[in-house]
């Protein structure tokens, strides 16, 4: 995969070269290049943003360095483009769970590059995205920062046919796109094949799959540590009886931190067990999806 960080701060991003992250990068994995964006400035203060139009605190990324910039990394020639000013198509982009605006790369060209914004008022990024998104050949980060960037530039790009995402990493706001970019990159390269030691570590992971729950809770040696024990089902050798108790116990994990996960589930792709113990924890499971009694 080839990846393209575009920031005021490229120095950020060193501590990529530490952990599995590096590794794949000396394995010939990941190739990962950053640019200054300043480089494409052409004042002598090497200015990136200016005062927002209508007035109000802080300063906004200008449209023509970051244009210059990703005509670079993209290869597109500079056009005017029909613009409707419709300030609210500025973001246009659908919901992680609507295909119609970010297609499967399993079915559209993996090879055309994606070009990413981490903004705090786009839609949430999800495991789902993290999953599609490791089977691009070609992702582009943009790093905004201030308050951020001039709105037309997602918008002229995907004019230009460019597969352009803003995504949010959740409800708070950070200084600057760095921090947000890298929690990206590291969700979406561990699921690329050769990235992880063993792949299976990632099967059973919160947030993955159709049905996606929250992973239950781990242990490991000594059974006996400062007067607390492990459960005595994990040191049973019964396997069955293992895997039952850590389903069941993401179930109840799941049902008290974040039950709107267990309202999404599938109810005919779940078994006897699984609906026994939903059931056990208040959930109606007879329809479509669970539905919990006291609501």
């Amino acid at each position: 995969m080839k990846i393209d960080i575009v920031s005021v701060f490229p120095e950020y991003f060193e501590a990529l070269n530490v952990g599995l992250f590096g590794k794949a990068i000396e394995h010939g994995l990941l190739d990962v290049k950053t640019h200054d964006l300043r480089d494409w400035t052409h004042d002598v203060h090497h200015s990136v943003d200016d005062t927002p139009v209508g007035g109000g605190a802080g300063m906004v990324m200008k449209p023509e360095v970051w244009a210059e910039c990703l005509d670079d990394l993209l290869e597109l020639e500079p056009v005017e483009i029909a613009d409707t000013n419709d300030v609210a198509d500025s973001s246009k982009q659908s919901e992680s769970d609507d295909d119609s605006e970010n297609p499967d790369l399993s079915e559209a060209n993996p090879a055309k590059p994606i070009l990413i914004f981490p903004n705090p008022s786009a839609p949430l990024f999800t495991q789902r995205d993290a999953t599609e998104l490791s089977r691009a050949d070609h992702l582009l980060f943009g790093c905004g920062r201030y308050e951020g960037y001039d709105a037309r530039i997602p918008r002229y790009y995907r004019a230009q046919g460019v597969d352009v995402r803003e995504y949010s990493i959740g409800d708070y706001v950070l200084n600057g796109g760095e921090v947000a970019v890298s929690v990206m990159l590291e969700a979406i390269t561990r699921l690329m094949p050769g990235f992880m030691g063993n792949p299976d570590s990632i099967v059973e992971e919160s947030y993955t799959g159709q049905n996606a729950l929250l992973e239950h809770y781990q242990y490991t040696k000594p059974a006996i540590w400062r007067g607390m024990g492990v459960p005595d089902v994990l040191t049973s050798g019964d396997h069955g009886n293992v895997n039952r108790f850590r389903r069941d116990e993401a179930i109840a994990h799941t049902d008290r931190l974040r039950p709107d996960l267990i309202a999404q589930l599938d109810c005919k792709s779940l078994d006897k067990a699984d609906r026994k113990t939903l059931m056990s924890l208040g959930w109606e499971v007879s329809g479509s999806h669970p539905r919990k009694l006291n609501d």
